[in-house]
């Protein structure tokens, strides 16, 4: 049995799909409420789902788990609620840590790219540079205290799970991220944009020596970031803290005009001023380093943006029924 906490939210959702498909009994920790997440879930239900405010005692019956993946989180980039997000991004997870370090359960979470900050000290997910990153956001910020908080527990060697991985998403776009509402993926916001008879807007640079729509991210499909989570989990020996992304990084320029060419309008897109929410941690590029990830051993090629994009659109966004 396995658990995934955020099992119903986007990329949970999408592995829960995964494993489903693998005839494997899972129980999700999430809740659905009323934005209509469930679909998310429709076409492979898990066994259970149990409330995040019930997980700790529904742990205590000591489950015969094998493996946790732990997507659960306050993922908001502009939450404000410190404490909120103190509570749900690093205690818990902290809990979770050691429930599987003292049950022998292996343990996968989620961390993220936001903990690189603007990006002036690399996107290395070397451990042995952690300590020099700095977040823009309280997102960012937790995701940072729990990645370093794993690596202190290794440095002092207290109990550990006996496999553990920390992976750093970058931007990952695919279907399931419709109840995300403002959080949900560039090129769902620029396919909305378009099926509504606008143009697809993009902010201006918010730098003098950074052309319009040159911002630059690395996107990685939803199945490509869910395909390293299934590795790991066929391959219990691999521990570490890994980047998520592709390795290369595409502008929104190229993203919005892939969604153009998907949803076949002319690329013709509009430039709009940065909310003022917005300045001051937004990420103006990123790119995973994957050296790490491709040297303990996953092989796998990433899906282009190109491809990423108009397999979205066509397969999912244009359909009566866009979930996976």
């Amino acid at each position: 049995m396995i658990l995934v906490t955020g099992g119903a939210g986007f990329i949970g959702s999408y592995l829960q799909g995964e494993l489903f498909d693998r005839g494997i009994e899972t129980v999700i920790c999430d809740r659905l409420r009323s934005d209509g997440k469930w679909r998310n879930l429709a076409r492979h239900p898990p066994a259970r789902i149990v409330p995040p405010d019930e997980l700790e005692d529904w742990l205590g019956s000591h489950p015969p788990l094998e493996v946790v993946f732990h997507m659960g989180a306050v993922s908001e980039t502009l939450a404000t609620d410190g404490d909120l997000v103190w509570r749900t991004n690093v205690e818990l997870s902290m809990r979770l840590w050691e429930w599987c370090a003292h049950r022998s359960v292996r343990f996968v979470y989620a961390s993220s790219a936001a903990t690189y900050g603007d990006g002036c000290a690399g996107f290395d997910d070397n451990p042995a540079l952690a300590s020099k990153l700095e977040p823009l956001n309280l997102y960012g910020w937790s995701k940072h205290v729990f990645d370093m908080n794993v690596l202190d527990v290794l440095r002092r060697g207290a109990p550990r799970p006996p496999q553990w991985a920390g992976l750093k998403f970058f931007n990952v776009y695919g279907p399931n991220e419709y109840h995300k509402r403002g959080m949900v993926s560039v090129v769902k916001v620029k396919h909305d944009e378009i099926a509504a008879g606008r143009k697809p807007t993009l902010f201006r640079s918010n730098r003098p020596d950074l052309a319009d729509g040159s911002q630059a991210r690395d996107f990685i499909h939803v199945s490509d970031a869910v395909a390293i989570m299934l590795w790991l989990l066929d391959n219990p020996g691999v521990d570490g803290l890994f980047n998520v992304g592709t390795g290369q990084a595409r502008s929104y320029l190229e993203l919005a005009h892939a969604v153009c060419d998907a949803a076949g309008v002319p690329r013709d897109v509009e430039f709009v001023d940065m909310p003022p929410a917005l300045r001051g941690q937004y990420q103006n590029f990123t790119q995973a380093r994957i050296d790490r990830l491709r040297t303990a051993g996953y092989s796998a090629p990433f899906m282009p943006l190109e491809a990423g994009v108009d397999s979205y659109v066509r397969n999912y966004l244009s359909q009566a029924n866009p979930y996976r």
